[in-house]
Protein backbone atom coordinates (compact mmCIF):
# COMPACT_ATOMS: atom_id res chain seq x y z
CA UNK A 1 0.00 0.00 0.00
CA UNK A 2 0.90 3.32 -0.81
CA UNK A 3 1.15 6.00 1.74
CA UNK A 4 -1.33 7.84 -0.54
CA UNK A 5 -3.74 5.30 -0.33
CA UNK A 6 -3.09 5.95 3.77
CA UNK A 7 -4.20 10.21 3.07
CA UNK A 8 -7.40 11.50 3.89
CA UNK A 9 -8.28 13.04 1.57
CA UNK A 10 -11.26 14.97 3.37
CA UNK A 11 -8.60 16.13 5.85
CA UNK A 12 -6.10 17.62 3.57
CA UNK A 13 -4.64 20.63 5.32
CA UNK A 14 -4.78 23.72 3.52
CA UNK A 15 -1.63 24.95 4.51
CA UNK A 16 1.84 23.30 5.05
CA UNK A 17 5.00 25.06 6.49
CA UNK A 18 8.05 23.02 6.06
CA UNK A 19 11.11 24.28 8.09
CA UNK A 20 14.15 23.41 6.01
CA UNK A 21 16.92 22.74 8.67
CA UNK A 22 20.04 20.10 8.65
CA UNK A 23 20.42 19.82 5.27
CA UNK A 24 24.00 20.99 5.27
CA UNK A 25 25.14 18.52 8.50
CA UNK A 26 23.22 15.78 6.85
CA UNK A 27 26.15 16.13 3.68
CA UNK A 28 28.60 16.79 5.91
CA UNK A 29 27.81 13.60 8.21
CA UNK A 30 28.54 11.78 4.78
CA UNK A 31 31.21 13.31 3.87
CA UNK A 32 29.88 15.44 1.23
CA UNK A 33 30.18 19.46 0.96
CA UNK A 34 27.26 21.15 2.47
CA UNK A 35 26.22 22.71 -0.89
CA UNK A 36 25.55 19.00 -1.44
CA UNK A 37 23.21 18.99 0.98
CA UNK A 38 21.78 21.95 0.15
CA UNK A 39 20.85 20.87 -3.02
CA UNK A 40 19.55 17.51 -2.23
CA UNK A 41 17.30 19.67 0.15
CA UNK A 42 15.74 21.82 -2.62
CA UNK A 43 15.77 18.48 -5.20
CA UNK A 44 13.04 17.01 -2.10
CA UNK A 45 11.39 20.25 -1.86
CA UNK A 46 10.53 20.12 -5.05
CA UNK A 47 9.08 16.42 -4.88
CA UNK A 48 7.02 17.72 -1.77
CA UNK A 49 5.71 20.69 -3.58
CA UNK A 50 4.79 18.49 -6.70
CA UNK A 51 2.96 16.07 -4.16
CA UNK A 52 1.30 18.75 -2.10
CA UNK A 53 -0.65 20.37 -5.39
CA UNK A 54 -1.50 16.72 -6.11
CA UNK A 55 -3.45 16.46 -3.00
CA UNK A 56 -4.71 19.61 -3.08
CA UNK A 57 -2.82 21.80 -0.24
CA UNK A 58 -3.04 25.22 -1.43
CA UNK A 59 -0.31 26.94 0.53
CA UNK A 60 3.40 25.80 1.02
CA UNK A 61 5.70 28.24 3.54
CA UNK A 62 9.42 27.52 3.24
Amino acid sequence: MSYKEEIDLNRIPQHVAIIMDGNGRWAKQRGHERSYGHQAGAETVHVIAEEAAKLGVRYLTL
